[in-house]
């Protein structure tokens, strides 16, 4: 991964953009603008002479503190849409703002920042580094965002943030086991931890439950409700099941990489 630069541990973490933006005239806040956006995206996979359009002028909006699902079927686009509001991906045409501020085509530098700052990442394959303990990957977040010295300084304060975070989501038993020795439930509330105690401002989740059992899935899905109704966190996750995208609070639907409708989560 790109070295990152570190921003004052004081500064909110959505200014992180701003310093590498030119200054524009202040405008009126609007009421209720979207806290993170996404405009006329379009995005096509390419291999050799084949194009394969994923994404066809999807228009979203989410607001601070919101849970939202995405959902849709296996090749709706949903991840990729996922994946263009976190910056692990660009799109061809369209844009992605936050706060109002266009994000998507900023150095990479400052997405390599935004992405580790601002934005919090839990897959459904939970990629979980095998070599360490369970401690030392949800340590891993800080260890890329600081330099080795400063990291190296404030080591006890970060092993305390991450110990907290580990017991808030259940495994403080669990801190010195490493991944094999973790069952499918506790790999994805270590990932969550991970995503977590780097105190993002969105939560991006990726087919949470996937390689869960029903009774493990509804025990992460309480673990999301609970940080999103307590903590105000912005969550925006996929998933194929209607049943667990209920939980959220708005469902977004989309089918064959174009917006269908929003519904009220019930």
């Amino acid at each position: 991964m790109p070295p990152v630069t570190t921003a004052p541990a004081s500064a909110p973490l959505a200014t992180v953009a701003m310093a590498a933006m030119p200054m524009a005239k202040a405008t009126a806040p609007k009421l209720c603008s979207p806290y993170l956006a996404a405009q006329a995206l379009d995005k096509a996979y390419r291999k050799g002479q084949c194009s394969v359009p994923v994404l066809r002028g999807v228009d979203i909006t989410v607001q601070k503190g919101e849970f939202l699902s995405i959902v849709g079927q296996s090749g709706s686009g949903k991840s990729t849409l996922l994946h263009l509001l976190g910056l692990l991906d660009v799109p061809d045409m369209g844009r992605v703002a936050l706060n109002g501020k266009r994000i998507d085509d900023l150095p990479a530098a400052t997405r390599d920042e935004l992405r580790n700052r601002v934005f919090g990442f839990v897959f459904q394959f939970y990629h979980l580094l095998p070599e360490l303990t369970l401690l030392e990957n949800v340590l891993s977040t800080l260890m890329i965002r600081h330099s080795v010295f400063d990291y190296w300084r404030m080591r006890r304060e970060f092993k305390d943030a991450a110990c907290s975070m580990i017991e808030k989501v259940g495994l403080a038993h669990r801190l010195k086991h490493r991944p094999s020795e973790l069952s499918g439930g506790e790999m994805q509330r270590a990932a969550i931890a991970r995503a977590l105690v780097g105190q993002p401002e969105v939560l991006l989740a990726d087919e949470p439950t996937g390689n869960l059992d029903v009774q493990t899935g509804r025990e992460i899905m309480s673990l999301l409700t609970r940080l999103n109704a307590d903590e105000q966190l912005t969550i925006v996750m996929v998933t194929h099941d209607d049943a667990i995208a209920r939980k959220a609070q708005r469902i977004v639907r989309l089918r064959e990489g174009r917006l269908q409708s929003l519904d009220e989560a019930a």
